[in-house]
């Protein structure tokens, strides 16, 4: 069986976790491979509706590994506030793992984020405050904490002693309170008890996994123009949410996946600061955010809408190599006519046709194309070819934007209410 690899393909929010949901169906593992509880993975079932921040979105089904990799930050009080909630609800099914390599979001790195937003003033990046910024820095600075260290008092509290000095002195400086070193190794020590039972070497499972050729989807948070590498800089995540992540993320070759599915939303959305350039406060983007009642599943923030960005899905098709997209909430633009595209972006009289950088993306503008609308509801429709001519037709520029064929279409936000196309 092939790896499958699910990311989004604009700017986060697009319903990675309804498509994983669906597919981890017929999957054995599902592994989230980058990210942290700054954005939440909404999924309705027969069960209700769940807004998963840290746990995978496979958790519903009952033969389903669940993993959270090593490339993921992880908060322990928020996987345990998650673990009790599907429980309380009897949604707990799955199994979950959680990576001994995964990085501890520390309570400094909460305080931390929200001093580094105040001092970047109306240039803040609009975090969500969860600390993944500090986290990630932490990491790739030598100063994390990981998951595996829980386990090993007489080396953590060291440890945690030398990171302190640092991050005191640090808070201190900010008028903030500093951390009192014993409290928060009893507080490590707590975490360890509650979730030494799922704390895991997850190496082993997932290539014993492998080796039985056993299905395995890897499921991606936010979207390639959040991606600290590629995407709007500094106004991004503090991860590559790309598919090339995903072998860094959960320790699995690059050889063994072989499908890469983009999801796109309809329209353009984001949630936080920096360049969108299709976003609009005006006209069309209001009525999308109602019509789609478009607020973060993390902060119940309002997102910023606009026309779908045609611009950005061919840079993030590239950098992710699509083999195919899965499109969703195009139930939204039932009653919108006509409907905008953008295909390129202008400056001083040129068009571009790629992603530039932000101090350069900041001062461009869309270049639309129209298509007539369709005018009637697409909830209850099940195939393809049921579809009004104007869906199909918007959803073939969506696949001649990326290059990749349309493998799914959500016409709602429950499971049913998915069309799949197996021959894409």
């Amino acid at each position: 069986m092939p790896v499958t690899v699910v990311v989004g393909a604009q700017w986060g929010d697009e319903g990675k976790g309804k498509i994983v949901d669906y597919l981890s169906d017929s999957s054995d593992l599902v592994i989230r491979f980058q990210g942290g509880p700054n954005a939440g993975h909404t999924i309705l079932n027969e069960m209700g509706e769940f807004k998963l921040h840290g746990i995978p979105s496979g958790i519903f089904r009952p033969e389903t590994l669940n993993i959270v990799g090593a490339g993921c930050v992880v908060s322990p009080p928020g996987i345990l506030e998650e673990i009790d909630a599907l429980k309380s609800r009897k949604a707990f099914r799955g199994r979950l793992l959680l990576s001994d390599r995964a990085h501890i979001i520390m309570p400094y790195h909460y305080t931390q984020e929200e001093i580094e937003e105040t001092v970047l003033g109306n240039r803040k990046i609009g975090t969500t405050g969860r600390g993944i910024g500090p986290a990630y820095s932490d990491k790739a600075g030598r100063w994390g904490i990981r998951l595996g260290d829980l386990a090993h008092p007489q080396w953590l509290k060291p440890r945690l002693k030398a990171v302190l000095e640092m991050k005191n002195r640090f808070l201190v400086s900010w008028n903030r309170p500093p951390f009192d070193l014993d409290e928060l190794f009893e507080q490590c020590m707590n975490w360890h008890e509650s979730l030494k039972t799922v704390i895991s070497d997850t190496l082993p499972v997932i290539g014993q996994a492998l080796s039985q050729d056993r299905a395995i989807l890897l499921e991606g948070q936010l979207g390639a123009g959040k991606c600290v590498e590629y995407g709007s800089y500094p106004f991004v995540t503090s991860s590559v949410p790309l598919s090339g992540t995903a072998c860094t993320g959960t320790g699995i070759p690059p050889s063994r996946i072989k499908w890469v599915i983009g999801v796109v939303k309809a329209y353009s959305t984001s949630v936080g600061a920096g360049p969108m350039v299709t976003r609009d406060e005006s006209d069309i983007g209001p009525r999308l955010r109602e019509l789609g009642h478009e607020f973060g599943a993390t902060t119940g923030r309002p997102r910023s809408c606009g026309w779908l960005d045609g611009v950005m899905l061919a840079h993030s098709a590239r950098l992710n190599g699509f083999t195919s997209v899965a499109v969703t909430r195009i139930d939204v633009l039932d009653t919108v006519d006509p409907i905008g595209i953008c295909t390129g972006y202008r400056l001083d009289g040129e068009v571009l046709k790629h992603m530039p950088v932000t101090p350069v993306l900041e001062q461009c503008r869309p270049v639309y194309e129209m298509m007539p609308g369709w005018g009637r509801s697409t909830r209850d429709i099940r195939s393809m070819e049921n579809l009004p001519r104007q869906t199909r037709a918007y959803l073939e520029r969506i696949a001649e934007l990326t290059g990749a064929p349309v493998s799914f279409v959500s016409v709602g936000p429950r499971r049913e209410e998915t069309i799949h196309c197996p021959e894409a």
